[in-house]
């Protein structure tokens, strides 16, 4: 892979292996250096990619690989408040911004087959794949991370 393949590679993924690496990690930091290990191997990469899919495939499964790497490491001792984070997301409306919180909230095992369901546009199967899983639990945690919103989002509109 030669440099301009690469820059184009990081620029168009960049945002998504951000998106689901702070699923994991909370912290903005973290998942940028989640992001740079990803694409650092993926810059080191021998083996060709067959398609863009194998690319995007591959990288989120690395990118999950090293969260879930980071997140056993001793290294992992401070996480800054999440709060902190969402005041530089700049939300448009008070239910963007009470949904991510939401979302936040969830256990980790529900929030990335949930970011990758609705802002990936991650079929389950694909889902089940890159996060090794069956489709059947994909199914499941999709369906208990809905429950879980809904109950925390029921009162919100009562407000």
């Amino acid at each position: 892979m030669d440099e301009a393949q690469f820059e184009e590679i990081a620029e168009r993924y960049r945002d998504n292996l951000f998106a689901i690496a702070f699923q994991y990690t909370k912290n903005a930091a973290d998942a940028d250096d989640m992001v740079q290990i990803a694409l650092l191997k993926c810059y080191q990469a021998k083996k060709p990619f067959e398609n863009e899919q194998h690319i995007r495939h591959w990288l989120i499964r690395v990118t999950v690989n090293e969260c879930k790497r980071y997140l056993v490491s001793p290294w992992r001792r401070y996480t800054a408040p999440i709060g902190d984070y969402a005041e530089t997301l700049g939300f448009e409306n008070p239910e963007q911004s009470a949904l991510f919180f939401a979302v936040m909230e969830l256990p980790q095992k529900y929030r990335v087959p949930v970011h990758l369901y609705y802002y990936e546009d991650y079929s389950v199967r694909e889902i089940a794949k890159a996060l090794g899983l069956r489709e059947s639990a994909v199914q499941t945690r999709l369906l208990r991370a809905r429950q879980k919103l809904r109950q925390k989002l029921e009162g919100w509109n009562d407000d």
